[in-house]
């Protein structure tokens, strides 16, 4: 049995989900430790409590919004610049954390202070997320507007970390890979146990998943669509007509997912896998100045599985692509999606060649050349 610390970034709840489908594979076979922020902590640790799964809390990165749907990017680079300030204080107090945990391995989705901790501290570290294939991908048959949107947030995520020992990309789409980066490791969306069980049907209804603001073309061009439109991210509100305002909660959230015609969201990675693993067509919205949903959302037109709106969404738009969920859901492709078994396969290889720990009589576990890593931190 080894001793595993998973961390993650717990901007949105995509991250979360990917974890929860490791852990779930794994806990058993091995000791597992996670490490999350915001609604990520908030959701693993109301579902692992009183388990023997740890979940513990730091700091994280977070995405700043200035309108429904669009990411400001200087006050997101503002909220990146004060976690960077603190960074030296978190990797400590991580480092204290690695010591008494003894892992064998670390595995980080998007979130740069374990990676740090873990190089200190001589531990083993992989890169398990969606965002990499942002660095490591060909992109250069996008459409140049498109590849320029990716060419400016590859920096931003190579910086995170690269010293990992493998990189594994989770995502429901597999571009060629760039020359220097051939042996990262491609696997599909991870599902949760709920979703593996899911029985699809389709029924009336629409879903929605809006995070935190709603445009009011979104909820006139919903409105409009004369279907029951359940839509979560928004909180729970007194019903408008047809549209139902939803608290987050997984299993309700799962069941009508499973059971509706087709779902209208943003464009992240596991939500839009989940859906084509169930059979269900996107409507999908990717957040303005968000460049790793812009290309989300060029790849699943690519699929053939759902539509991209890039502007407002229209009730013309809506029910065009309501229209067009029979032919949709024919071309989606549920047994390439899933990436659970490749995922667990790719992670357990790297527990093996572990290298040595470092002097137990040191600080905290440090060798003096760690604690000189830590004040000398940097991003890149």
């Amino acid at each position: 049995m080894a001793n595993i610390v998973y961390s993650m970034s717990g901007e949105g709840r995509g991250h979360a989900t990917r974890a929860r489908a490791v852990v779930e594979a794994m806990r058993g076979r091995h000791q597992l430790t996670l490490f999350a922020s915001d609604c990520a902590y908030e959701m693993l640790s109301a579902l692992y409590e009183n388990t023997e799964v740890s979940v513990l809390r730091v700091s994280g990165l977070r995405f700043a919004y200035n309108g429904p749907g669009r990411v400001n990017l200087l006050g997101t680079v503002a909220l990146a610049t004060q976690l960077r300030l603190r960074m030296k204080r978190h990797v400590t107090a991580a480092l204290r954390e690695l010591d008494r945990i003894k892992p064998d391995l670390v595995i980080a989705d998007f979130e740069p202070i374990l990676p740090r901790a873990a190089r200190v501290a001589g531990v083993p570290f992989v890169s398990f997320d969606h965002q990499h294939y942002l660095v490591v991908s060909d992109l250069s048959h996008l459409p140049f507007w498109l590849r320029q949107q990716a060419n400016l947030a590859a920096p931003f995520v190579r910086s995170l970390y690269d010293w990992q020992r493998a990189t594994i990309v989770s995502s429901f789409y597999a571009p060629p890979l760039k020359r220097a980066f051939r042996d990262t490791i491609w696997v599909g969306t991870l599902m949760r146990p709920e979703v593996l069980r899911a029985q699809a049907e389709a029924g009336d209804h629409l879903v929605a998943y809006i995070r935190r603001h709603a445009a009011s073309s979104t909820l006139g061009a919903l409105a409009a669509s004369g279907r029951e439109v359940r839509i979560y991210g928004l909180g729970a509100q007194p019903s408008q007509g047809s549209m139902r305002f939803l608290p987050i909660d997984e299993r309700a959230f799962l069941a009508d997912l499973a059971s509706c015609t087709a779902v209208v969201t943003t464009a992240g990675n596991q939500l839009v896998g989940e859906a084509m693993y169930l059979g269900k067509p996107l409507l999908v919205m990717p957040e303005k100045l968000n460049f790793e949903q812009a290309v989300n959302a060029y790849f699943l037109e690519q699929s053939g599985a759902g539509w991209a709106e890039r502007t407002e969404l229209t009730p013309a738009r809506l029910t065009a692509f309501i229209d067009a969920v029979p032919m949709l859901r024919q071309r989606i492709r549920r047994e390439s999606v899933c990436g659970n078994q490749a995922a667990v396969e790719a992670l357990e290889r790297q527990l093996f060649d572990t290298p040595a720990r470092p002097a137990a009589d040191s600080p905290a576990g440090l060798p003096p050349s760690g604690r000189a890593a830590v004040r000398g931190w940097r991003l890149a």
